[in-house]
């Protein structure tokens, strides 16, 4: 196939690496010129290009098979959501539309469509709770993109979990840092997601993935705060950090993201189905 990556950056430049080496050819698309001059390698043709500039989606290539929309908002706020996540995917979904061809269409969200904060079980089936105007945002864009699935165009969104990965070791940066910490709210749920299977849910999406459906990229275990922080303090070698003396809990979100259904839809084999495989420490 010919792909195009959409905000080729960490996750995105680490699936052009993967299609490009299952022998698919790929554009990779990045606001910047640098970094998309990056991208260049075998396989893979970098492209600096600002999709919600006027005309963006004439100047994508002509014969693409499939669209991944992974690109991210240059900063917090409804206004740079909007930007990247609806205008960036409106323009995505006029070249798929205009290509004459049939393309598939996988959009990477995020479950942070989700504001429970009462510890729930979420699926692919429960409807979005947006607990602030930028998750607003990003079920807007979902609905984008589902709204468009059909007449030629397989469309899908793929909500990820927190992800972590190389050169993005969070959930330890965090615990040695005491910005993770227990006390009141360290029995919130975390979800989390490592890039390598990101990558492979995008790939799965892309060649199995229905049209209108939604899947999530989440790994098998839910971790309470509480867990994780000893884990990693355990095997860092530090005392678990805590809040200090009369702290009040932090609004966090608190719920649990299952993806059974997708990894049975898509035939997914997790490479790191809990955080203790994929932090390696």
């Amino acid at each position: 196939m010919h792909v195009l990556v959409a905000g080729a950056g960490w996750l995105g430049s680490a699936l052009c690496r993967s299609l490009s080496a299952a022998g698919h050819r790929v554009t990779a698309v990045r606001r910047d010129p640098i970094g998309a001059a990056a991208l260049d390698s075998p396989g893979v043709n970098g492209v600096a290009l600002d999709l919600c500039a006027p005309g963006a989606a004439g100047r994508l290539p002509a014969d693409l098979d499939a669209i991944v929309a992974c690109q991210s908002a240059s900063g917090d706020g409804p206004d740079a959501y909007r930007r990247a996540y609806v205008d960036a995917t409106r323009a995505l979904l006029e070249a798929a539309r205009s290509r004459g061809r049939p393309v598939a269409f996988v959009y990477t969200g995020s479950t942070g469509v989700f504001g429970q904060r009462d510890g729930s079980d979420v699926d692919e089936e429960t409807p979005p709770r947006p607990a602030s105007a930028s998750a607003g945002v990003l079920v807007e864009a979902e609905r984008l993109v589902l709204d468009a699935s059909g007449a030629g165009l397989r469309s899908m969104v793929l909500r990820l979990s927190g992800l972590y990965g190389p050169g993005r070791t969070w959930p330890v940066d965090r615990v040695r840092g005491g910005q993770m910490a227990l006390g009141p709210g360290d029995g919130a749920w975390l979800n989390l997601c490592h890039r390598d299977d990101a990558v492979v849910s995008v790939m799965a999406a892309l060649e199995r993935g229905g049209a209108g459906r939604v899947y999530h990229a989440s790994d098998a275990e839910p971790v309470r705060r509480r867990d994780l922080i000893g884990w990693v303090a355990a095997r860092i070698g530090i005392p678990a950090p805590r809040l200090p003396e009369g702290a009040t809990a932090p609004s966090l979100p608190d719920r649990r993201i299952h993806a059974a259904r997708t990894r049975a839809e898509l035939g997914i084999a997790l490479r790191h189905p809990t955080f203790r495989d994929g932090l390696g420490i």
